[in-house]
């Protein structure tokens, strides 16, 4: 097994999550910028991560119900194309930017945004474009026809 196989199997979406979580605290307490949402604004945050984290649930007992792998590493079995999959490609990811982005507004300073967008790009980059190619190998014409009627994100 190469060395990026092996990384990726350890190195899975959830900790990637959890090291935003901690940068995102860490720039709250050390370096919080301005605090650009007060209370009771900030309970907002509350409500998205609540949202968020059913979007993950949802996403991810649809891929069970298919008898698919949730694990970005393992071949997918296959294609969900129904349920919150019908308005973006990645509901797993971005219920984890939405946790994030709830996490941000409940914090309520300016800093810990700027982990959201590194959050997202860096996800892109190390599982969603490698996951696309895989899907597209897999299931050819009909994850094509798939990703040309349902955005990556939102």
């Amino acid at each position: 097994m190469s060395d990026a196989t092996e990384e990726s199997r350890t190195v899975v979406p959830p900790l990637y999550f959890l090291v935003a979580l901690l940068v995102m605290g860490f720039f709250h307490a050390v370096v919080p910028g301005a605090y650009i949402i007060q209370a009771p604004y900030r309970y907002a945050g509350i409500v998205l991560i609540v949202l968020a984290i059913g979007l993950i649930l949802w996403a991810a007992a649809l891929f069970r119900r298919a008898g698919t792998n949730i694990r970005p590493y393992l071949p997918s079995t296959a294609l969900v194309v129904s349920g919150p999959y019908r308005f973006t490609r990645n509901p797993m990811y971005l219920g984890m930017a939405g946790t994030l982005l709830g996490v941000a507004v409940f914090l309520g300073s300016i800093t810990p945004f700027v982990v959201i967008f590194a959050f997202m790009a860096l996800i892109k980059e190390r599982f969603i474009l490698p996951e696309e190619a895989k899907l597209e190998a897999a299931f050819g014409r009909d994850y094509l026809q798939y990703k040309d009627r349902v955005r990556r994100w939102l």
